[in-house]
């Protein structure tokens, strides 16, 4: 419960639910009757350390209610295993659905939880065939774990990229697939999407989001009414954390998530795209 009920330094994230979801989303809850917007995302979804997330500061340009059903370090996963997430999507006039990265999520090769979906919890027994010098019970968190299998083997660690990035695109269609077209992908990265291979890039696994190349963004193209891409300006990203709210033990964590600068860029970002869908 910690984990969906977190507040820091003063700052309520209103978690809530909706309908008969066992998750708990970034509030305040918001009416889902008429015409609003869903926004499915990850930690920059949800909006750690900043008291207006870019859906709501969307809410304030256009008037319509804004559904954050961002989920911190939450994968795909963690929405296609929460049917309240598809009926809520589904009733939505446009869905705003964040890339996230490909690693917390299961897969032929690990398992994570249904919920937290950056805790490991096993390996199988494919992966520790590919690496039987790790001992896997070391690892609570899937990042931690890929730091090491990337140290220890990078041409091992090739296969086990390659697979994630399949689960990965098989997941996105199928959860496209389920919300239907009325969708917009938001990429919101310091990085523009690449193709060049993960392991040739420097500290590969600090690049967001982890593991989603250039090709794979345009292969979901056809099923999305447009890909939103935000990279933070160097006047946002030079304004640090001005404007957050966080505890002395959390700048470290805060300086790592989008800033308030950040956020408003992606807000502008999408307005000029839902006019386009809006017509």
């Amino acid at each position: 419960m910690k984990h969906e009920t977190l507040a820091e330094a003063g700052l309520s994230y209103f978690p809530c639910r909706y309908g008969s979801s066992r998750l708990f989303f970034r509030g305040p809850r918001r009416p889902l009757e008429g015409r609003y917007l869903a926004f499915v995302g990850g930690t920059e979804t949800y909006g750690r350390f900043v008291e207006r997330p870019f859906s709501a500061i969307v809410e304030d340009m256009t008037q319509l209610q804004c559904v954050n059903l961002g989920l911190v370090n939450a994968s795909v996963d963690a929405f296609l295993n929460e049917p309240a997430v598809g009926t809520v999507c589904h009733d939505a006039a446009l869905n705003v659905v964040q890339v996230m990265g490909a690693h917390n999520m299961s897969n032929r090769f690990y398992t994570v939880h249904k919920r937290r979906n950056d805790r490991f919890l096993r390996a199988s027994s494919v992966l520790r065939a590919i690496y039987p010098d790790v001992d896997f019970a070391e690892f609570c968190f899937t990042r931690h774990m890929l730091g090491t299998l990337l140290a220890r083997s990078p041409e091992r660690f090739v296969i086990l990229r390659t697979e994630l990035q399949a689960a990965w695109l098989a997941r996105m269609n199928q959860f496209l697939s389920e919300i239907g077209p009325r969708t917009l992908l938001l990429w919101f990265s310091d990085n523009l999407p690449s193709d060049i291979p993960w392991e040739q890039r420097d500290n590969p696994l600090t690049i967001e989001p982890l593991f989603v190349t250039r090709t794979m963004i345009d292969s979901l193209r056809p099923g999305v009414r447009g890909v939103v891409m935000v990279q933070p300006s160097a006047r946002a990203r030079t304004s640090g954390t001005q404007g957050m709210v966080f505890g002395p033990l959390d700048a470290l964590a805060a300086a790592n998530v989008p800033n308030l600068a950040a956020h408003h860029e992606a807000a502008e970002a999408l307005r000029g795209a839902l006019k386009t869908s809006f017509g």
